[in-house]
């Protein structure tokens, strides 16, 4: 397989020029994947807005990708630009996406191109005419360490201060801070401050003392909380008609419907009511003629129509041609998957939900959360201080 991602550099070798080191940015880390980078590098784009007129953004490695007019861009840099549009190629928004052999061929010598080069040369892109820059990391910070490219060698290649965000708790969140600051401060990077993500609304104020407490062990602020937001951790139907290698028979135009709890159709018609409430996703196998009218009954009747999330028909099993025909006419998402429904039933329960383009309700409450619980203008501060000052500041607690 040719290196299809080096296709050709991002800028012929005779245009490149000094590398950039003016424009102001900040890298955001985590502690694990899936702990809140996206979510902090959306809001906190937003709130750089108010205080900026144009905003870069750059994931340098990506490893969840979508094949965009030949090239593999990363998911969340496509968020990024359908979202904020900040007028940069995509290819240097996203130099780098790891494909499934990506780490043997590079370790085979298969990839031969200079990936620092392609980083800092992507960098020089989004940046240019920018006043900030927000670059996102992948996973913690010795992800990519394989290939040369772990986040703490990214942050050092791009001379850029680090945010690392955590998921909530007091001792699990500090230690796994305190092992990736070691391994930035390793390649001489310097960590401003921590955010702490998917805190219990309830334990905001106890959390916020303990976790200062314990960060200032580290020599570093907290930076924000963010509050829990079950908004934001809702799938929506198409999302799990993707997870479970599904395809909608009907309802396709209501995919974005937010699933809000599960209902397993394994009982009697008359018990199987009370799982006729609005955000439900009903899971039942595809034979079970008698819910499946009952569902279609209900939402024949608007007086009684509840807006059922939508239904999943498993086990690869389809009614009748005629139940099919009522299917189509109505207005409920049904999915069929090969799925029996208990496997179906695990495999949403243990769903990673991401943030995807058009998902303009979780965007407008992401932006709100990072407006009001995360400290924007101190993070500005930390970035354009010199280290020495910076240093000073964190010392005396400031």
């Amino acid at each position: 397989m040719a290196d299809s991602i080096f296709l050709e550099p991002i800028l012929p070798r005779s245009e490149m020029v000094l590398r950039n080191t003016i424009t102001p940015r900040i890298f955001v880390a985590a502690t694990r994947m899936d702990d809140g980078k996206t979510t902090t590098s959306v809001g906190l784009f937003a709130a750089l807005q108010q205080r900026f007129p144009r905003i870069g953004f750059i994931k340098p490695v990506g490893q969840r990708f979508v094949e965009i007019e030949g090239a593999k861009i990363d998911e969340d840099t496509v968020l990024i630009n359908e979202t904020y549009h900040p007028h940069t190629p995509l290819k240097a928004m996203s130099p780098i996406a790891v494909e499934p052999d990506f780490t043997r061929r590079y370790l085979s010598g298969g990839i031969t191109h200079q990936l620092h080069d392609r980083v800092r040369t992507a960098f020089d892109i989004a940046a240019w005419e920018k006043d900030f820059v927000i670059i996102e990391g992948t996973g913690h910070a010795g992800v990519g360490s394989v290939f040369d490219l772990s986040n703490g060698t990214v942050a050092k290649l791009l001379k850029s201060k680090v945010i690392i965000v955590s998921r909530a708790g007091i001792g699990r969140p500090i230690d796994e801070i305190s092992l990736n600051l070691a391994l930035f401060e390793k390649q001489g990077v310097e960590v401003i401050g921590a955010i702490i993500n998917r805190v219990n609304p309830d334990k905001m104020a106890m959390m916020k003392e303990y976790v200062t407490l314990g960060l200032a062990k580290l020599g570093l602020p907290l930076l924000g909380m963010i509050p829990m937001h079950t908004e934001l951790y809702k799938p929506t139907v198409n999302q799990i008609c993707l997870r479970l290698k599904g395809e909608f028979i009907a309802g396709a135009q209501h995919k974005r419907r937010r699933v809000a709890r599960i209902g397993v159709g394994a009982m009697s018609c008359r018990n199987a009511e009370r799982l006729l409430q609005p955000g439900t996703l009903i899971i039942t196998p595809g034979d079970r003629e008698d819910l499946i009218m009952m569902i279609l009954h209900e939402d024949s009747d608007p007086s009684a129509r509840r807006h059922l999330a939508g239904v999943v028909l498993t086990n690869g099993i389809l009614p009748p041609e005629s139940v099919l025909q009522l299917i189509r006419e109505c207005s409920i998402p049904f999915i069929s998957t090969e799925a029996d429904v208990s496997s179906a039933t695990t495999t949403i329960d243990h769903m990673t939900v991401k943030t995807e383009v058009g998902d303009r309700d979780k965007i407008g409450v992401i932006q709100k959360l990072i407006q009001d619980h995360v400290q924007v203008d101190r993070i500005v501060d930390l970035v354009q201080m010199d280290n020495a000052e910076s240093n000073r500041q964190l010392n005396l607690g400031m």
